[in-house]
């Protein structure tokens, strides 16, 4: 799976942008707040619907305009797929080969599969638990058809919960009956939730230590993944059990306090905490492991390529960990890389590079290359 061309309007600092790309290795180059990261962000738009950066799409339309419009041609097994998204202030269209696609979870599973690394990704360590849960259900959403389905009924379901507990806490009477009903369902959604994420986990941790190690020659890079609810076993009626036993104290804060709506991911190297004890180097580098590892993850369950997108990945870094790096950048994969200086990428790793120069949201020049590839 690659994308092949793609089509802008209105979108940030792209009035109109049409471009093909390299089905291996893209290079995006210019400098600072030409519209790199931009471009990055029309790709992730366009396979999950929404921004990594920004929740609102009215950030995403070019100044005075009214609307943007994202068009890709996806080639995957010789077929080729149109996606678009057109979105205003107020709504999104979302069409695949011209036909309107009505819920998000039809289009996103139906949708190209992306895997992002920007430098704001070191929040997923740094910042707050929500970011980690955020990362796990946009991940798990593109992996998973159901996935992001039942995290929208477990959301519904935890809103008229907490909506229930609040009246309780009021001393207003309610419905018990209907209360133990939807505790039930929420029970059975936040188990379905927990094992999808724990698999995911697992499937990180076998190749984010070896990827981490190889890249900054440290070894024992680990994620954890903690919850509140789940003891020694993950049955529904010991789940059940500890709502009952704190359903006053839930009561008293008006809230759900036990959840994946309260899951964490902690990352380690060794027995420290990187969110502690982890200077910035370890921490971009833990994140750039995590997604890295997510490739096979992709391959396997999607049974196809995900496209790969790196914001910036080789500033700051020596020569030993780009090459590091750069060996994880397979030739059957779709890798779009953007920089500031093209020296600080060896171009002549790759076999073949599409060289794309963007200032002020315009392609001024166009360069395919081709190297006899060197060993690493």
């Amino acid at each position: 799976m690659y994308l092949e061309k793609l089509s802008l309007q209105n979108f940030r600092n792209y009035t109109s942008l049409n471009i093909k790309l390299n089905p291996h290795v893209n290079i995006i180059y210019g400098n600072n707040a030409q519209g790199k990261t931009n471009l990055l962000e029309s790709i992730y738009v366009l396979g999950l619907t929404k921004s990594h950066l920004f929740q609102l799409d009215n950030h995403l339309i070019t100044s005075g305009k009214e609307f943007y419009k994202i068009k890709g041609i996806i080639k995957k097994d010789n077929i080729k797929t149109q996606y678009e998204i057109l979105g205003n202030i107020n709504s999104k269209i979302l069409k695949i080969d011209g036909q309107e696609i009505k819920k998000v979870t039809d289009y996103i599973n139906n949708s190209l599969n992306i895997i992002i690394f920007y430098p704001e990704d070191l929040e997923i360590i740094k910042g707050s638990p929500n970011l980690r849960r955020n990362f796990l259900n946009l991940e798990l959403s593109q992996l998973s058809n159901n996935y992001l389905k039942i995290l929208n009924e477990f959301n519904k379901l935890l809103k008229i919960r907490n909506e229930y507990l609040k009246k309780m806490a009021k001393n207003i009477n309610i419905d018990r009956t209907y209360f133990s009903i939807i505790t039930n369902y929420f029970v059975d959604k936040s188990l379905i939730i927990y094992k999808m994420r724990k698999k995911f986990v697992e499937k990180l941790n076998e190749n984010c230590g070896k990827i981490f190690e190889e890249i900054t020659k440290l070894p024992n890079f680990h994620i954890d993944y903690i919850t509140n609810y789940i003891d020694d076993n993950i049955e529904k009626d010991s789940f059940l059990k500890k709502l009952t036993d704190n359903l006053e104290k839930e009561i008293k804060f008006g809230s759900t306090l036990y959840g994946p709506h309260r899951d964490e991911l902690e990352f380690f190297l060794g027995e420290k905490s990187l969110k502690i004890y982890g200077s910035q180097g370890q921490k971009r580098m833990a994140v750039l492991a995590t997604k890295l590892s997510e490739i096979p993850i992709f391959q396997n369950f999607k049974g196809t390529n995900p496209i790969l997108l790196l914001d910036d990945v080789f500033s700051e870094l020596d020569d030993i960990k780009k090459n590091n790096i750069i060996k994880y950048l397979s030739e059957d994969i779709q890798v779009i890389i953007t920089t500031t200086d093209l020296k600080k990428i060896n171009k002549k790793k790759f076999a073949s590079v599409n060289i794309l120069k963007i200032k002020n949201g315009e392609v001024i020049k166009t360069e395919e290359v081709e190297y006899e590839r060197k060993s690493l």
